[in-house]
């Protein structure tokens, strides 16, 4: 890092301010189009993508001939035009942050984190789509960009005086916004662009930018990321939108020719589920391209200190997993290749129809979910996901401790599920399809890991939920949190997660 940066850049930057620009600097790559299809995809719907697919050529003939601010201009109108302001707030909050915080350049952000000062980060993009991500999780003080014309909580598609904010007008906003006579300590801007704004700093550096680069670079940085090697003012724990990749314009085309083949495989998937009988599910599943492993334990002894007690009374198995989408339950039934019922917190009536295992609907009520599973317990086994809600990052939700009042007895199953096209799970979207985007992934694949029965005797039922969560946790290297189904849809929609379509 010290051959990018000079030696100024590494002496008590503790207290020093520094402003930066986004694109280029900040961010490893200048391609604007992933995240503004992000905005027409999730808050605008499938056309208005696809339409914002179909003019990027005319945007890079736009940067080739005239120049690329014309071509920003148009993606803006396309992807915002008409949406509400709320709505692309929204994305902007729940889908954006994973993919921004993933193209970081690492070491521009290293130095950027240990300024302790004044923060400022100048972008052409518009305020509405980059500031939720700069102010939470790159604690930034100031935000310096484009703003867009509004009316009626409506976005107009179009920019808002005094334009895009690039060139001298960039220089301009900051020296309002830092409003002393004092110079901004360090300034960062990509090369072979003119940065006016970089005048204002004392000590100034240019970063240079490869297309090329960016793809082992943001491997390089994804593995850091989810290794806990690099910080953020706040971890990213949830995250929402249906697509798992970066969708550049190549990536989203191969994902729009996959989409009917996608509907079809995922209607194929789901009749193999139905009508193959339980002890034929695993050989149903590996014929449509579903991977999935499972890993048993190899000695059978109790977690925790022995325990004497009297035979139990003949009854179910109860499989306590984390949750990972709604397939958790029947995936386990494959694997063990009997029918096993499942009880959820909140599950759409297509879901329920599609099904393949007994599913029952918990109300959020202790006393009435008790003496509900209590009798399904007794006439079978049983799979409940406590965590009452899936997390696509590696942490664990809180445990419910509901499962521990039932039986004395649990079972542990660590679950992982793998997609690469679309994620099985939403908090804006449609719900009843969360199955089946997951299904039509081209190879979908789950892995599951049964751990030692776990007695819960002489155990208070907290105490039994956290060491159920801590085993979990350790077996696929998952980080325990406090978090619950509250917390995430107040971070990600605004709510408490009362969802009521179907």
């Amino acid at each position: 890092m010290s051959s990018h940066f000079g030696p100024a850049f590494h002496v008590e930057k503790e207290k020093h301010s520094i402003a930066i620009e986004l694109e280029g600097a900040l961010l490893l790559s200048r391609n604007f189009f992933p995240y503004f299809l992000l905005i027409a995809l999730e808050a605008g719907g499938p056309l208005r993508a696809l339409l914002l697919l179909l003019s990027y050529p005319l945007s890079l003939l736009f940067k080739l001939i005239l120049d690329e601010n014309v071509a920003l201009h148009m993606m803006i109108f396309i992807s915002t035009a008409g949406l509400m302001v709320s709505d692309v707030k929204a994305v902007a909050k729940a889908t954006l942050p994973r993919f921004f915080l993933q193209e970081l350049r690492r070491s521009t952000y290293e130095v950027f984190a240990k300024c302790g000062g004044k923060k400022y980060v100048v972008t052409c993009l518009p305020r509405v789509m980059v500031e939720p991500i700069l102010r939470e999780y790159l604690d930034v003080d100031h935000v310096i960009s484009t703003e867009l014309r509004v009316f009626g909580g409506r976005c107009l598609g179009l920019v808002a005086p005094p334009g895009i904010m690039a060139g001298s007008r960039r220089f301009t906003a900051l020296m309002e916004a830092h409003g002393t006579d004092r110079m901004i300590d360090f300034g960062i801007g990509a090369a072979f662009t003119a940065q006016p704004f970089l005048s204002l700093c004392l000590e100034e550096r240019r970063r240079r930018w490869r297309e090329g680069a960016v793809t082992y670079a943001h491997l390089l940085l994804y593995i850091a990321l989810s290794s806990g090697q690099i910080f953020f003012n706040k971890p990213l724990i949830f995250h929402d939108g249906r697509l798992v990749a970066r969708p550049g314009p190549s990536d989203f085309a191969i994902i729009l020719l996959w989409f009917p083949l996608g509907v079809l495989l995922a209607i194929f998937r789901i009749l193999v589920g139905l009508i193959l009988p339980s002890n034929l599910g695993l050989f149903g599943a590996a014929a449509t391209g579903f991977r999935i492993r499972a890993q048993f334990p190899t000695a059978c002894h109790i977690s925790g200190p022995p325990q004497v007690t009297a035979a139990p009374e003949k009854s179910g198995t109860l499989y306590v997993c984390n949750h990972q989408t709604l397939l958790d339950p029947v995936i386990i039934s494959t694997v063990l290749q009997r029918k096993i019922s499942a009880v959820t917190y909140s599950l759409s009536r297509f879901s329920e129809l599609v099904s393949p295992i007994p599913t029952v609907r918990l109300t959020r009520d202790r006393c009435k979910d008790g003496a509900m599973m209590r009798p399904l317990l007794d006439q079978g086994d049983l799979v409940v996901c406590p965590e009452g809600t899936t997390c696509r990052e590696p942490y664990l939700l809180r445990f419910s401790p509901l499962f521990a009042e039932i039986t004395d007895v649990v079972e542990p199953v660590a679950v992982r599920a793998y997609g690469t096209m679309f994620y099985g799970s939403t908090v804006r979207g449609h719900k009843w399809l969360d199955s089946f985007f997951f299904l039509m992934n081209p190879s979908p694949a789950y892995q599951l890991d049964f751990l030692e029965p776990v007695f819960g005797c002489q155990k208070s039922k907290y105490d039994v939920a956290n060491h159920i969560q801590r085993l979990i946790g350790e077996a696929i290297g998952f980080k325990c949190t406090n978090f619950t189904r509250k917390d995430k849809y107040r971070m990600l929609a605004g709510h408490d997660g009362v969802d009521t379509r179907s």
